[in-house]
């Protein structure tokens, strides 16, 4: 079919129990659903075989992660587009037509995302994605509707179709053309920051990434590892590092790494001295060895005819400084 959506599964039996019924429901008319699994040693696929035969399985040999495990899925997949959707996402009645129709409209559009509502607050933004990601300066990701920890109630505010920076893992539809020419997603990221960097790659290929928020889906977020844990800080803190000394201009790859290495030292005595969290302290200071030491092996991003569409001032600062918490604020800036 001309879209193909891919589930990638890793021992999420109850939630493709609780989610897979809305996006069979509201998207096999306009799409393939696919199901790709990590190597699970939960009874997902026997479960799955029961309950919906019809529906195609991908079964990879082992966990290759986010970044790996789509990879590796998507090589078997045939669409024009691709849609990459997690399984612990609530889809609504035709949230598909929308991005199908903006997509066949605008070819410079690569990839886009819906509006991304809470599960557990159908009113308000849902952290991973709200309607639609943005980078700063200095490497530091927020969102329509999400700046750090601050989530927005919708009402309305942000509901115009926008070009972003990055869109959201959770829910990301992508040419698959465009997906294949920047060479996919990195594997080496395992998981974190990998949506970032690809809409990056993307966007420094001339490409542009949408928000079209008259589509929105529902999303439970961290459905694999709690908000506050040690692996998870891990992995932002290396790939975030990891994503800017791939992407960032020559120009300002040495000022704004010198910035980042006093404000991830800062970050880390914060989660130290106040929250006394001593894991992931830990986290951010091997983070940083771990990107020291891989760095090099990583390739400089091509740059064809790109303007950087970072915002030019740190949201860090805006945010705890200047007290501008909100998306709209920064607008003002």
């Amino acid at each position: 079919m001309k879209v193909a959506i891919v589930i990638l599964n890793w021992n999420g039996r109850a939630m493709l129990q609780q989610y897979l019924p809305s996006v069979v429901r509201y998207s096999q008319a306009e799409a393939e659903v696919i199901v790709a699994d990590n190597a699970s040693t939960d009874d997902s696929l026997q479960w799955l075989a029961e309950n919906f035969p019809h529906i195609r399985t991908i079964v990879l040999d082992k966990n290759y992660g986010f970044a790996g495990g789509y990879n590796m899925a998507l090589k078997q997949v045939e669409s024009d587009y691709y849609i990459l959707l997690n399984s612990d996402v609530e889809v609504t009645h035709h949230w598909l037509t929308t991005l199908i129709e903006e997509m066949d409209a605008h070819e410079e559009i690569a990839a886009c995302q819906p509006k991304l509502l809470a599960v557990h607050d159908k009113d308000a933004f849902e952290y991973a994605g709200a309607s639609g990601g943005f980078l700063d300066k200095y490497g530091y990701p927020y969102c329509r509707g999400r700046i750090f920890d601050k989530v927005e109630k919708d009402n309305g505010q942000y509901d115009t179709n926008s070009e972003i920076f990055w869109a959201t893992g959770a829910c990301l539809m992508i040419r698959s053309k465009d997906y294949w020419a920047v060479g996919g997603l990195d594997e080496r990221f395992f998981a974190h920051s990998e949506e970032i960097d690809l809409c990056w790659r993307l966007q420094l290929a001339g490409r542009k990434i949408y928000c079209f928020p008259t589509s929105y889906v529902y999303h439970v977020g961290g459905g694999t590892l709690p908000k506050s844990n040690p692996r998870k800080t891990f992995l932002n803190f290396r790939n975030n590092l990891t994503m800017l000394w791939k992407n960032l201009p020559e120009e300002e790859l040495k000022s704004v790494m010198r910035t980042r290495w006093v404000l991830d030292y800062l970050a880390a005595f914060e989660m130290l001295l106040l929250k006394f969290n001593w894991g992931d302290f830990l986290a951010v200071i091997k983070a940083r060895r771990a990107f020291k030491k891989w760095r090099k092996s990583f390739e400089r991003t091509k740059r064809q005819g790109y303007t950087d569409k970072r915002t030019p001032y740190s949201v860090l600062w805006q945010y705890y400084a200047k007290k501008n918490d909100t998306f709209d604020k920064l607008q003002e800036i």
